[in-house]
């Protein structure tokens, strides 16, 4: 059991600093980090592109595993005998 915990703990922390780098990366309404990797230019339509798109998917799979992954290190803290 140790090791799954150990395991559960790398893989939050690994999703942790990749899925704060994604959140950065979104399109901001008052520019930000975004901008700096070219999210500043947008079209006049206003449409979201293919990496956009992309990006969000990412983010919503990344923050999947990243919830996953608490409830797994919670429930193993719960029920884990001293």
């Amino acid at each position: 059991m140790a090791i799954l915990e150990l395991v559960l703990q790398v893989i939050l922390g690994l999703t942790s600093l990749l899925l704060t780098l994604l959140i950065l990366l979104h399109k901001g309404r008052g520019g930000g980090l975004s901008d700096m990797f070219g999210g500043g230019m947008t079209s006049a339509l206003g449409s979201s592109g293919l990496a956009e798109r992309n990006l969000n998917r990412f983010t919503i799979v990344l923050a999947l595993v990243w919830f996953v992954t608490i409830v797994g290190l919670g429930l193993i803290t719960k029920f884990q005998v001293i």
